[in-house]
């Protein structure tokens, strides 16, 4: 591991490490959707770089050409669950080493052109179909500005309101994915549940192994939805504070 938050339980995102040159590579997880943190940049490294972006691919712009292996999950941005992208580039793929058994070397999905075997076919076409919606309204450019306007609008309220305080202790590297706060007296966590399930919103408990509250933000979520939450925390502090 070549560094951690554990420290400040994983409320920022390590900066100025040193990454040792002899690695094979360096992976890193781009969004942490348990803790609401996220890389806003990414680490510069002489070995490969390989970045799991389950959470926020598609979601804002990135220079893929700073890594040699990219890998997302379908199901936050893209689709249903049971499809994976990957996109690799050229030189670390030659790099595979022998041995690897056939459906674990990429080399064998590359020569097949990703179809060795059957591939979920309802994932991917509805991943198609979520794709041309993102181009028709303006690509990922577009949903990045509507993402954090999002994020921003949610983030300005929990920092305003008294009865509420944001989990990660580093605002720069707070998620425009996965917005995580907590009640400042957690005894009236039956009243504030009470009232946004009456609002009709749903899973925004947080995570089984950190509690509080985190709100997904993905690319789907009408900013219409974030002003309900917004509107149902308003009124919890004037009827709580």
């Amino acid at each position: 591991m070549a560094s951690s938050s554990e420290d400040k339980k994983f409320g920022y995102i390590p900066k100025d490490y040193v990454v040792p040159e002899d690695l094979d590579y360096l992976h890193i997880t781009s969004n942490n959707t348990i803790y609401g943190t996220q890389h806003k940049s990414f680490p510069k490294v002489s070995v490969p770089l390989v970045c799991d972006m389950s959470s926020d691919i598609f979601s804002r712009k990135v220079d893929a050409r700073q890594f040699a292996l990219i890998y997302a999950g379908a199901q936050k941005n893209m689709g249903p669950a049971g499809a994976t992208m990957v996109m690799i580039r050229k030189d670390f793929l030659e790099k595979n080493k022998s041995g690897l058994l056939t459906m674990l070397d990429y080399k064998t999905h590359v020569k097949a052109g990703s179809m060795f075997n059957t591939p979920p076919v309802f994932p991917v076409y509805v991943v198609m179909l979520t794709l041309r919606w993102l181009k028709k309204i303006g690509g990922v450019s577009a949903i990045e500005k509507i993402n954090n306007e999002k994020a921003k609008l949610l983030y300005e309220e929990i920092d305003r309101n008294s009865m509420f305080e944001g989990t990660v202790i580093s605002k720069e590297d707070r998620s425009t994915m996965n917005v995580c706060f907590r009640l400042r007296n957690e005894s009236l966590e039956p009243e504030f549940d009470k009232m946004w399930k009456e609002a009709n919103i749903s899973g925004i408990r947080g995570h089984r192994d950190v509690g509080g509250y985190r709100a997904s933000l993905y690319n789907a979520l009408p900013i219409e939805s974030v002003k309900v939450l917004i509107e149902v925390m308003q009124e919890f502090e004037r009827k709580f504070a």
